[in-house]
């Protein structure tokens, strides 16, 4: 193995490592609202950091196993359904708006959020086979933009003071 990969493949590691952590502490971690499906996001600063250290594809290998490895330790499949879809419809958001480099790491992180949350509703209604779902869907929003742009200050913030060197 040669050294960049090697240090590609621990970086990999470490990344993966840090998002399942915050999302183990964010399972243990009370977060008491009247919706049902409002979490922190905690495991998004994993991931935003890699979108902008490593690029999309890192970034999506990052959360792919992390939902993989977040099932199988805490959930069942539907929790994997919903996991998968959020994760890849705001990740695919997220990607897309750092590849025109008009918005902050901030901005991309509430857009990928509030994204997330509708992935989520919409495999919920599929589901339930109902769209009364859809009813959550504005407090899912706001919560989303609230967790959104505190994950993506810290994401922020985190960009700009590790570096990374992968040569």
């Amino acid at each position: 193995m040669t050294r960049m990969k090697a240090k590609k493949v621990t970086l990999y590691g470490l990344l993966i490592a840090v998002a399942l952590i915050l999302s183990y502490v964010e399972s243990i971690v009370p977060f008491f609202f009247t919706v049902p499906g409002i979490k922190m996001g905690l495991p998004n600063i994993a991931i935003v950091f890699a979108l902008y250290k490593i690029g999309a594809k890192g970034a999506a290998a990052v959360s792919i196993i992390r939902v993989f490895i977040v099932a199988l330790l805490f959930g069942n499949l539907i929790s994997f359904a919903f996991s998968l879809a959020g994760a890849c419809v705001s990740l695919c958001v997220m990607s897309l708006l750092r590849k025109w480099d008009k918005f902050s790491c901030a901005a991309v992180s509430v857009a990928g959020a509030v994204l997330h949350n509708v992935a989520q509703i919409a495999v919920a209604a599929i589901v339930i086979n109902s769209g009364v779902i859809v009813f959550w869907l504005p407090a899912l929003c706001v919560s989303a933009v609230v967790t959104g742009l505190c994950i993506g200050l810290v994401s922020s913030l985190l960009v700009k003071r590790v570096r990374i060197d992968l040569d």
